[in-house]
Order: C-alpha cells, then sequence, then structure tokens
C-alpha cells in the first residue's frame, strides 16, 4: 500500500494525458516521504458511462481515492493528502477553469485484519533479495 485509483468520464481522455497524470501522481507520493516505494500503485479506470450535473456534453469528473494501510496518523495522512491534491489540481488546471468539471480525492484507510498482501517488489527495492541481479 498505498493504491491510487483514478476514475475518471472517459470524455476526459481526449482532454487530459492520464498516463502522465498517473506518473505524476506517483512522483508526488514519493516526493511526500510517507509511502515506501515497493508499495505504490497506481491506476486509472474510465467510467464509460455516467451522468453529471445537467448534462452538458462537456461536463467530466475525476475522481482519485487513495487506499492506505492502517498505522499512519491522521496529521501525516492529511499533509501527504494535501500536498498530492495540489498536484492533481496543478495537474488539471485547464479543466478546473471551465465550468464542466469535478475534482475529488479521498484517503480509506484499510482495517489490518481485513487485508491481505504478498509483494515480491519490496525486498527488491529495498535491497535485501539473494542474488539479485537488477
Amino acid at each position: 500500500m498505498p493504491h491510487f485509483i483514478v476514475e475518471y468520464s472517459a470524455n476526459l481522455e481526449t482532454r487530459v494525458d492520464i498516463q502522465g497524470l498517473c506518473e505524476r501522481i506517483r512522483e508526488t507520493a514519493l516526493k511526500t516521504g510517507v509511502f515506501e516505494p515497493g508499495g505504490i500503485r497506481v491506476r486509472a479506470h474510465p467510467a464509460r458511462h455516467f451522468a453529471i450535473a445537467d448534462a452538458h456534453k462537456k461536463n467530466a469528473f475525476l475522481h482519485l481515492q487513495l487506499r492506505v494501510g492502517a498505522g499512519r496518523s491522521v496529521e501525516t495522512l492529511k499533509g501527504a493528502g494535501e500536498v498530492i491534491f495540489a498536484k492533481l489540481r496543478d495537474c488539471l488546471e485547464p479543466e478546473l477553469a471551465e465550468p464542466y468539471f469535478g475534482l475529488s480525492f479521498e484517503i480509506v484507510e484499510i482495517h489490518p485484519e481485513l487485508s491481505w498482501k504478498a509483494n515480491s517488489i519490496h525486498p527488491r527495492i529495498r535491497g535485501h533479495v539473494e542474488g539479485d541481479h537488477w
């Protein structure tokens, strides 16, 4: 963990570099110093079917959800969240400058007893893999 899940109205695909946005989210998460590199995942899913506000054809949305494991303080998560949301707003400034766009972001903490994980990336990045040839 952390997992960043971007959900967006499909009409944004012609207006926003979604792959580039995913990379900016990953870079910004790293820069906060709050998350371990080997746990970061960013993925984006277009909503092919959507209905927004007054149904204007230009209406669009993007929602970012950050799912994190339990254990960090609210202050730590809030600080990281503010940095990430500022970068998100910066990347999407052209959309926010028009009256047809909704942007949201939330952080969800996962209960530790209700989450299972296996990760072979952590040891490689931490440099603890026997016979590591990377």
